[in-house]
């Protein structure tokens, strides 16, 4: 079982949250902190308006801290990592933000805020009896993943659509509403909210042991809350998108499943909605962006309108590598409060830190452009062709096959030797070489748009650095092949991929500074167009091997090696991947 990420930058873990908020109030210098108290708020609110807190445990952010700000929360109290403020602190911050209208107190459901929240809640009436009915408190619980049985006593998590709360609230009493406004419309709020959580694994809280994977390398898990609790339900393998959202919407918007219906969707078309696509904390944008793709497809698909949609990290669970989705289910047109109403209060500007962008516009089919038209594969008024059509054809496959089995150990090289991707992007190059053979593109009977086809490929399935010198490399060589059947070379010899060769690496050379020995790809290129002769097509793989096997020696001068510490590459004798690359190529081609 491999080990969950735990390591962290941190100076001392007991300090981890104030030195946290104090980097958040450095960002936004309308922000101070009461360090002792863990509360950040707006130094100079207005009192003429309703203060809304917030708070819990830390480790969620930008939740709570992130969102104080003007437009949203007056004020956030903090606790430690997954650990609710105590009710003085709570107390405290209810003093901060004292004003003429009232204080509205917002937590998620579980237990330690709500008894700490409303302790504070209930310690401060008794102490400002005539300030007792001017606290008020709502509980957020979103989480759809608890069925009604299992959650009969504590009731739903409370989960990322906690923020949409806090959203539509403050805005709200930005705009100067009364106490009892600000309060309804969270609860409100509260009511039509639902949220679905799924990870691939569990997060590490700084300063505790390191611990081990609960699950397998091909298992997910649905239903994780936002404090390392379990999910309901597993699931292995991994699913895809396309199967894994509409599980995750099932549950969302059920109106069948007694367990699960908790927000009223009507189906048959008449929902519409708020997106809110959270990054747990360990998702990348590449990955949350698919996510997000996906789920606005199998929304589509289901009739369900999407008003707005935001996307990024609201409410995360440390480095926890998962995501949730939050629907809020928006009123109909002659609802209270109204549907332009909520869309206006979420539209509003904030000075939040933690609030993300919103195109503040409904979401419209995309409109993707047109497929540009391809170039020619092959040069007007030239033409070659293999000395062997059928072994031409064989040797290209042969080579892509095996780089293709040689992945893995290339990526391995990289992961040493550079970014940890050239295994995976030669892969790519070999899988998109194989499919131009597969609907003629590439034939041992045109030489030449043979070999365009897969400057193309390198170009297009490949892309980087190593893209880029392929699809120049290739480019070049389909002139050189040009210029011999312009010279009335009908096919292919010994002596034309000789000369075609290394007119090929004289043109790489005017794009490129490596030059041999460079611990790049160039080394293996360089030997076999150099060695390459009419007489002999073996002694220039042979130079090729050689010089890709000796890349491990080589200090790096260019390329993905250049940025490694030295004496690691030493040590670990590890070959440039892209030289291997090219070494496993020629090996397996036979071009004659």
């Amino acid at each position: 079982m491999s080990a969950i990420q735990s390591k962290h930058f941190l100076n001392k873990p007991e300090d981890l949250v104030s030195d946290s908020l104090e980097g958040l109030c450095a960002l936004n210098p309308v922000l101070t902190l009461d360090r002792q108290n863990k509360i950040v708020h707006i130094a100079k609110h207005d009192r003429s308006k309703v203060a809304l807190i917030c708070g819990g445990g830390s480790g969620h952010e930008p939740a709570h801290a992130g969102f104080v700000g003007k437009g949203i929360l007056t004020a956030a109290v903090c606790g430690n990592v997954f650990a609710s403020p105590s009710a003085s602190q709570v107390r405290r911050g209810i003093d901060l933000v004292q004003n003429e209208k009232g204080t509205v107190i917002i937590v998620k459901n579980y237990t330690g805020d709500i008894l700490n929240f409303g302790l504070a809640k209930e310690q401060y009436a008794a102490l400002h009896p005539e300030q007792a009915d001017r606290v008020k408190f709502v509980i957020v619980g979103d989480d759809v993943a608890v069925g009604r049985t299992q959650g009969y006593i504590v009731g739903r998590r409370g989960l990322a659509g906690t923020v949409l709360v806090y959203k539509i609230a403050g805005a709200l009493a930005q705009r100067g509403a009364s106490l009892d406004e600000v309060h309804d419309i969270a609860q409100w709020a509260s009511s039509r909210v639902a949220t679905i959580g799924v990870g691939l694994e569990h997060c590490h809280v700084p300063g505790t042991a390191p611990s081990v994977t609960h699950l397998s390398v091909s298992e997910i898990e649905i239903g994780m809350g936002i404090h390392n609790e379990s999910g309901n339900k597993r699931v292995s393998p991994v699913p895809l998108l396309s199967e894994l959202i509409p599980q995750l919407l099932e549950l969302l918007t059920s109106t069948e499943d007694p367990e699960r219906s908790f927000v009223d969707f009507k189906g048959k078309g008449k929902d519409k909605v708020v997106l809110l696509m959270n990054n747990l904390g360990g998702v990348s944008e590449l990955e949350l962006a698919g996510v997000l793709s996906e789920t606005k497809k199998q929304l589509g698909a289901r009739g369900i309108s999407i008003e707005r949609i935001l996307s990024g990290s609201f409410m995360t669970s440390l480095n926890m590598p998962g995501f949730s989705i939050t629907l809020l289910l928006l009123p109909s047109e002659s609802s209270e409060p109204s549907f332009d109403l909520v869309l206006s209060l979420l539209d509003d500007t904030t000075e939040a830190p933690g609030w993300k962008w919103s195109s503040g516009r409904p979401i419209k089919p995309l409109q993707l452009t047109a497929v540009a038209v391809a170039a020619s594969k092959s040069v007007k008024g030239a033409s070659i062709t293999a000395s062997n059509p059928e072994l031409f054809i064989q040797s290209i496959k042969k080579a892509c096959e095996a780089l293709i089995k040689e992945e893995p150990e290339i990526t391995r090289m990289d992961s040493v030797a550079g970014d940890g991707d050239c295994g995976l992007t030669l892969k790519a190059g070999a899988q998109g070489v194989l499919n131009k053979i597969g609907d003629g593109s590439i034939s041992g009977k045109d030489v030449i748009g043979s070999v365009i086809a897969v400057s193309q490929v390198a170009e297009e399935a490949m892309g980087g650095t190593s893209g880029a010198l392929y699809s120049i490399f290739f480019s070049a060589l389909a002139q050189g092949l040009s210029s011999s059947a312009s010279s009335n070379s009908a096919t292919t010899t010994h002596q034309v991929w000789s000369e075609a060769l290394k007119s090929a690496l004289a043109k790489l050379y005017t794009y490129t500074r490596a030059r041999p020995p460079s611990r790049t790809l160039v080394d293996p290129l360089a030997a076999f167009a150099e060695a390459f002769s009419p007489d002999s097509s073996a002694q220039a793989v042979r130079a090729a091997a050689t010089a890709a096997q000796k890349t491990q020696d080589l200090e790096a001068k260019a390329g993905r090696s250049a940025y490694v510490e030295g004496d690691r590459l030493k040590e670990q004798k590890v070959p440039d991947p892209g030289a291997w690359g090219v070494k496993t190529i020629l090996e397996n081609l036979n071009i004659a």
